[in-house]
């Protein structure tokens, strides 16, 4: 068995190096709740952190967390996971979805860690690059009016590959 010693240095990104010079990173975030919006830019961060040219992807249920109306009103539902280790039938009560967003976003704040609109506007003062789904914006009937100021443009899922060639790619 292997442990970790307790004295493990944090990870931290550090923005005063040039490691990651020359390497992307492509975001692809297709899940609209709360749980599922921190990955993605948590790992952008990170990789900015690291000097790597980052291009996050914002596609379905993803659009939340660009779109004005829904992106600083993010749910997490218990429903379906089970990896809260509370009984299933519970998360369908009502305000069960009120009650967990609020405690996952409290555990979130604890960690100095900002709401989906501040890290999108940290993750771009950093370099980091947003793009909205055509097909997406085209189903939902938006525009880049209905989107996040800093979203770069709306772009087609060829154009997102050409345009992050060569990058390691996400799918969150």
């Amino acid at each position: 068995m292997t442990t970790i010693p307790d004295t493990a240095p944090a990870v931290v990104p550090n923005f005063d190096t040039d490691a990651g010079a020359g390497r992307k990173l492509a975001i692809i975030c297709s899940k609209g709740s709360l749980d599922m919006a921190y990955p993605g830019l948590i790992l952008a961060n990170a990789a900015l952190g690291e000097g790597v040219e980052v291009h996050m992807f914002f596609t379905f249920w993803g659009f939340d967390m660009i779109n004005k109306k829904t992106m600083g009103d993010l749910k997490f539902t218990m429903l379906g996971n089970t990896a809260t280790h509370m009984p299933q039938g519970l998360g369908g009560l009502p305000g069960m979805t009120g009650m967990a967003t609020s405690r996952l976003k409290k555990s979130i704040a604890d960690l100095d860690v900002p709401e989906v609109p501040e890290f999108l506007e940290q993750i771009v003062a950093s370099g980091g690059h947003l793009w909205a789904c055509r097909m997406s914006a085209d189903m939902n009937k938006l525009t880049e009016a209905d989107l996040y100021d800093d979203v770069e443009g709306i772009i087609s899922a060829t154009d997102f590959i050409e345009l992050t060639d060569g990058a390691q790619l996400l799918f969150i």
